[in-house]
């Protein structure tokens, strides 16, 4: 009895220096941000890790000689990781909009609060070879989080697999396959992204991505957009990022922003 003791004792030694030491090599790497593109990371921050995620965008449609202009001043998204495997998700937007007719701008300016994102992401599996590193995401929008301009008539729900693959020691590619219900619609709709990244440096790093929606009784929507990343540490990057849209929508999209990462605080050096 006293041999099987000491060897599970043993073991369970083993398995913490390894979860310690999992965890001491993903915090002195640099962090991995879900911004600026639409694809969604394969990997959680780590346990006791918090992470914030902001930013701000303009982006433009038109429809014959109607314009509309959002202006999203923060794109705030706040990832803790309450296991090593589990975070969980809390992000806001405030968003202003200007519509336009003829270049005349119309005097009925909305502006406040999207619906809230609560959510949580899993870790599912590492990257052995061939086989992808796989992470699951799900969201949903409460509808009473929303300011009146931007409330939508139902509540969002959307969940997502994020999935990613190394090319290279500079290269590799990420694709996330999904749905979504919700907003002013409850028809689901099929979501996808796919996304290259390069590191230039140590230090900058860039990406182009194409993405889009399928919904089940509308047109699909594809869009396309790229970026550039900067590493200042390894815990704060900055990003900047442009796109439009391949099918009918969107004329342009232009966004700033940065991540930063607070680690545990007996990780603290």
């Amino acid at each position: 009895m006293k041999t099987i003791k000491y060897t599970l004792f043993t073991l369970s030694l083993l398995l913490s220096f390894l979860t310690f030491a999992q965890e001491d090599e993903r915090l002195s790497q640099p962090l991995v941000t879900d911004r600026p593109d639409a694809t969604e990371a394969s990997s959680t921050v780590g346990k006791g890790t918090l992470q914030f995620e902001t930013g701000g965008l303009f982006e433009s449609y038109k429809t014959g000689n109607i314009k509309t202009e959002n202006y999203t001043f923060n794109t705030m998204l706040i990832r803790y990781g309450i296991l090593d495997n589990l975070e969980l998700r809390l992000g806001w937007d405030f968003v202003e909009g200007v519509t336009k007719i003829n270049n005349n701008k119309l005097d009925n300016v909305t502006s406040g609060l999207s619906p809230l994102l609560l959510g949580m992401k899993i870790d599912i599996a590492k990257e052995n070879g061939g086989f992808p590193e796989i992470a699951l995401i799900g969201h949903v929008f409460p509808v009473f989080s929303a300011s009146a301009d931007y409330r939508p008539k139902y509540t969002g729900i959307d969940f997502r697999l994020s999935l990613s693959h190394t090319l290279s020691e500079k290269s590799s590619i990420g694709y996330n396959i999904g749905a979504e219900w919700g907003n002013d619609s409850p028809e689901a709709a099929a979501i996808y992204t796919l996304a290259y990244g390069y590191s230039i440096t140590d230090k900058f790093g860039m990406y182009a991505e194409l993405y889009g929606d399928l919904p089940e009784d509308s047109s699909a929507n594809h869009y396309w957009d790229a970026g550039f990343t900067y590493l200042v540490s390894n815990d704060l990057q900055l990003d900047t990022y442009f796109g439009t849209s391949i099918t009918k929508g969107q004329d342009i999209l232009f966004g700033l922003g940065l991540s930063y990462r607070v680690k545990p605080a007996n990780k603290l050096k």
